[in-house]
């Protein structure tokens, strides 16, 4: 076992401090994306389209990319959403303050 750690004693540890590495960007990296999405809650009147021009300022997509973003990441078969149904826009979590009472003023 000593001839085999003498051999490898690099490799190894070059191995362990590679997969460290790994798990630590891969966590900071998971907790980055959770920032750049918003969950709202749909009020009466509310549609895909309303909510992307409502949050225009705060997403670098056009309408069509908004929509489509917003169905596929929330499993919605066609452009319907319902009031109380809560959904995932790609909003920045900074802005969170106002998008919950950008929701609240159709109530």
């Amino acid at each position: 076992m000593k001839k085999l750690w003498n051999q490898f004693s690099y490799a190894i540890i070059l191995f362990l401090l590679s997969c460290s590495v790994a798990i630590m960007l891969s966590c900071h990296l998971n907790s980055n994306d959770q920032d750049k999405f918003v969950k709202v809650t749909v009020s009466e009147g509310d549609s895909l389209w309303k909510l992307s021009d409502q949050f225009s300022g705060q997403h670098s997509l056009s309408n069509e990319e908004f929509v489509s973003w917003v169905k596929r990441h929330n499993k919605i078969e066609d452009d319907q959403i319902f009031p109380g149904e809560e959904i995932v826009i790609p909003v920045s979590k900074k802005v969170s303050s106002a998008t919950e009472f950008a929701s609240a003023a159709g109530e």
